[in-house]
């Protein structure tokens, strides 16, 4: 019987690409939007000259720095949201340190407050880093004699060779109640969301069936209702498992994300496949009609998992809407991968929100399989 429901739903191409295809899809997309190349991205018109050259080295240290033809060009970037900052350089910035004349450099900055200060913040030290070198040149030029362009090859040694006093920020808030930032984030919110809408618009296989007689025919032959029932319940059970295999590998091969202690990390997979194994095939018994299940079903699916902190953490929402979220399975399983991936628990660490869930699996399978075995002998 789970063979045959899944020849079913694989021979549905439109069931499969929604199934299989497109959380793949989505996690590629999403995973491509919140990775970050690292730092600030920074845009510098194209100048000539080794000044300008040594100033994007510099710059480079911030972040990644995408060079523009033309200053129009580079404001456009920025107010696509390409870019976090522009530093207009002039164009003749070697000619005002050979000649010893201050320099004035223009920075524009878009995005949130917080960023533009960041961002300014990190062009600074840059440019500070830079001018030392020039500052020092001049001052040898001054008292030891020749130019400044002559003592700058000098004082880019002395720099080299001369001691520094560094800065090295370690962030030591790991008792954080967020998920890890990035696709670290939006990867196990992203299985949660996908699986749990998935199953629920699966449901419309159940409820097709139904509406064909498949079940009354089946029923005519040497077959229990609960052979068919066990039959649908592991047919989910497996769909959901695959979908789940599918986020992990994603995540894992092409973002790099660590699921965390591998028995905390199964443990959550299998029972939130089980959870959603029983909300398809309770959609699939409760709806009449499979546009119903496939219309509706991914709706509630939206609907809980953003009151679970799927789609935002809970922790910046008011705390009756958190507690509200609770009230769903999605806020227990966020819970606890942010035990795994963000305190590095094991499965004993989530032992209370993995008891809720599988009770919570447990209620949907019970029901779900009452309600399908009522719909059969009725």
């Amino acid at each position: 019987m789970t063979a045959a429901s899944l020849r079913r739903m694989v021979r549905d191409r439109t069931a499969l690409f929604f199934v299989v295809l497109l959380p793949v899809l989505m996690i590629v997309i999403i995973g491509a939007i919140v990775q970050s190349p690292g730092g600030f991205r920074l845009g510098v018109p194209a100048r000539p000259g080794s000044e300008a050259s040594a100033l994007v080295d510099e710059l480079s240290a911030a972040g990644p720095v995408h060079t523009f033809v033309d200053e129009q060009e580079a404001r456009t970037a920025l107010r696509r949201g390409e870019l976090d900052a522009v530093v207009l350089v002039p164009a003749d910035l070697d000619a005002l340190v050979t000649q010893g004349r201050s320099v004035e450099l223009q920075v524009l900055a878009g995005g949130a407050p917080s960023t533009r200060s960041a961002v300014i913040a990190a062009i600074g030290a840059a440019v500070s880093r830079h001018a030392e070198r020039i500052q020092a040149a001049a001052f040898a030029a001054r008292y030891a004699g020749g130019s400044l362009t002559s003592q700058l090859p000098r004082a880019t040694e002395v720099r080299r060779a001369t001691p520094r006093i560094g800065t090295r920020v370690e962030n030591v808030a790991t008792e954080s109640d967020y998920l890890p930032t990035g696709f670290g984030y939006s990867a196990p919110t992203m299985l949660l969301l996908f699986v749990f809408i998935n199953t629920l618009a699966s449901g419309a296989a159940i409820a097709q069936t139904r509406g064909l007689g498949i079940y009354t025919r089946a029923l005519a032959a040497p077959i229990r209702s609960r052979d068919l029932v066990a039959g649908e319940a592991l047919c989910y059970l497996l769909l959901a498992l695959v979908q789940s295999a599918l986020i992990v590998a994603v995540g894992g091969l092409l973002f790099g994300v660590s699921w965390g202690n591998p028995l905390a990390a199964a443990a959550l997979v299998v029972v939130w496949a089980a959870l959603g194994a029983g909300a398809g095939m309770l959609s699939g018994s409760v709806f009449r009609t499979p546009e119903q299940a496939s219309s509706i079903g991914p709706v509630i699916g939206i609907g809980f998992g953003m009151l679970g902190g799927c789609m935002w953490p809970l922790e910046i929402v008011p705390p009756v809407v958190r507690t509200i979220g609770h009230i769903t399975p999605h806020a227990w399983a966020v819970d606890a991968w942010i035990v795994v991936l963000s305190k590095g628990g094991s499965i004993a660490d989530i032992a209370g929100p993995l008891a809720v869930l599988t009770l919570f699996a447990a209620g949907l399978l019970v029901a779900a399989s009452y309600r399908l075995h009522r719909r059969l002998t009725a």
